[in-house]
């Protein structure tokens, strides 16, 4: 199947077939946050700072059934949200999800992601989770998308890893040789692929695949078809990856879960293999990651923008004193010394931190961390610390 058209008619059938994702809709706002779906948050990450306007245009490029626009919709209070899909039959749940749920400042529209230059305007933050690489052409794909971004504006992408993800190619092409002519049949796909898992022997490395890493979540029919017959996927591994990007023309702020591209935390051990790294370029230190841990990499999730964003150095003391905190919007637990962070990791305050942390709550008259100190006293290391792990946001005076 290689013409485009084709490809796209199967998979808009997948989804007609199995919407997806297939979380269950809800009469109240969604439990919980992803840090990335709000804008304070995610320009927080890239820039260091606040950003300056609340009241954006966001666009979910590949909405699915609305998982995510629901989220964007809800964490972010100010902004107008537009969802669009190439399947008719997700559509459809995505309205229902965001009306049941009070998500009303939002518009959908069926259009494919190649098509995106019909919409109107331009948008500041752009989310394209789990979709350009079910295109037929990704880089035509991020291209149109590209269009569509506002100067100053962030796109968050997340697409599939090809070391990580070995044991479902494999799988997906023996349900497929399974199948022969009833390929496209994506109910006798899944019971061709629950046939497979059932028979195979229990240490076969694709049965110890899917029950360490993905069997919970496949146990609904919607996510065992979205990961082992979809008629159409590219993974990726870095090179590939940042052919991807620079076709864009976009810049690459960084990876949205840093902690995976850290080379300290396979080689900290070997200085002398450190030492050797210390030479290699940024591309380069990803790629020896992915070798050195194949099996960890199975998605790339990453920040790309259009045009240079205000930078915030705050390693000099006097620029942090004169800035303007606030705590994070992303944290679960607040207000107590044990909470979740933004990456729902369990953290465990000071006294000190979290006398801060409750100054920086109440900060309506935007005082700065010099003025909260004199009632909240704390290190400067400690303020530097909170805003690293972004607990709290800042905006320079």
């Amino acid at each position: 199947m290689s013409d485009p058209q084709s490809i796209s008619a199967a998979v808009a059938a997948l989804y007609n077939t199995y919407p997806f994702p297939p979380e269950p809709l809800l009469d109240e706002p969604p439990p919980g946050y992803n840090w990335r779906w709000n804008w304070s948050a995610a320009y927080n990450f890239c820039t260091g700072r606040k950003p300056q306007r609340q009241d954006i245009r966001i666009l979910d490029a590949g909405c699915g059934t609305g998982v995510g626009t629901e989220y964007l919709v809800h964490l972010n209070p100010q902004a107008q949200v537009t969802g669009i899909d190439l399947s008719s039959g997700t559509l459809a749940v995505a309205r229902e999800r965001c009306q049941r749920s009070g998500a009303d400042r939002v518009d959908f529209h069926h259009l494919s992601l190649y098509d995106a230059n019909q919409l109107p305007g331009k948008f500041d933050l752009i989310n394209c989770v789990g979709v350009l690489h079910h295109l037929p052409d990704p880089i035509r794909g991020i291209q149109s998308l590209a269009t569509k971004l506002a100067p100053g504006g962030l796109m968050h992408i997340f697409v599939y890893a090809e070391l990580g993800r070995w044991e479902i190619k494999l799988m997906q092409q023996a349900i497929a040789l399974l199948q022969g002519k009833k390929r496209g049949d994506y109910r006798d796909g899944v019971q061709v692929g629950r046939q497979i898992f059932e028979t195979l022997p229990e240490n076969n490395r694709l049965v110890q695949r899917e029950q360490e890493r993905w069997s919970m979540e496949n146990q609904r029919d919607e996510c065992f078809a979205d990961m082992y017959v979809h008629p159409q996927e590219i993974d990726y591994n870095i090179e590939t990856l940042f052919q991807l990007i620079d076709a864009s023309g976009l810049k690459f702020l960084g990876f949205s879960n840093p902690r995976q591209w850290t080379l300290d935390r396979l080689l900290a051990q070997n200085p002398d293999l450190m030492k050797r790294a210390e030479g290699l370029s940024d591309r380069q230190r990803y790629r020896l990651i992915e070798l050195l841990d194949p099996s960890a990499v199975t998605h790339y999730e990453f920040f790309l923008a259009r045009g240079e964003l205000p930078l915030i150095d705050w390693s000099s003391d006097e620029a942090l004193l004169k800035a303007i905190p606030e705590r994070s919007p992303c944290m679960d637990g607040w207000e107590s010394k044990c909470l979740f962070n933004y990456d729902y990791q369990i953290l465990n305050l000071s006294d000190e931190e979290f006398k801060f942390m409750q100054a920086c709550d109440a900060n309506q008259d935007q005082r700065t961390i010099a003025n909260l100190l004199i009632d909240a006293p704390l290190e400067l290391a400690g303020v530097r610390s909170l805003q690293q792990q972004q607990l709290i946001l800042l905006t320079p005076q």
